[in-house]
């Protein structure tokens, strides 16, 4: 079993940065990808960055491309999200979740999920 706890969410300024972090424990070696997702009240949680584990490989969605950046540290078992330039449109709830299957560039089958963080950016 996977257990996620996200952290580094908070307020900013529009065009500013912040950093999310997301440290995983437990049955790590069981993670295959993780990747970091987002939603509002009323809207459908979305895809925001993936990184697979082991292949490095790391997929965005368009709206936060060029702008976000995932990375992660195997060592410590931590998944990154550096946001900058960050707009209104970027406030959200931020989850993490990890997966022992992935292709396409998402995260497939049974999802582990953090508790997620509050980003809220303003003016």
């Amino acid at each position: 079993q996977v257990e996620l706890v996200e952290s580094g969410g908070g307020s900013v300024q529009v065009g500013g940065s912040l950093r999310l972090s997301c440290t995983a424990s437990g049955s790590t070696n069981d993670i295959a990808c993780m990747g970091w997702f987002r939603q509002v009240p009323g809207k459908e949680r979305e895809q925001v960055a993936v990184a697979y584990r082991t292949a490095g490989a790391t997929f965005y969605a368009d709206s936060v491309k060029g702008r976000f950046t995932i990375s992660q540290d195997k060592n410590k078992n931590t998944l990154y999200l550096e946001m900058n330039s960050v707009t209104l449109e970027d406030t959200a709830m931020y989850y993490c979740a990890s997966a022992a299957s992935c292709g396409g560039g998402s995260l497939l089958g049974r999802r582990t999920w953090g508790r997620g963080t509050q980003v809220t950016v303003s003016l």
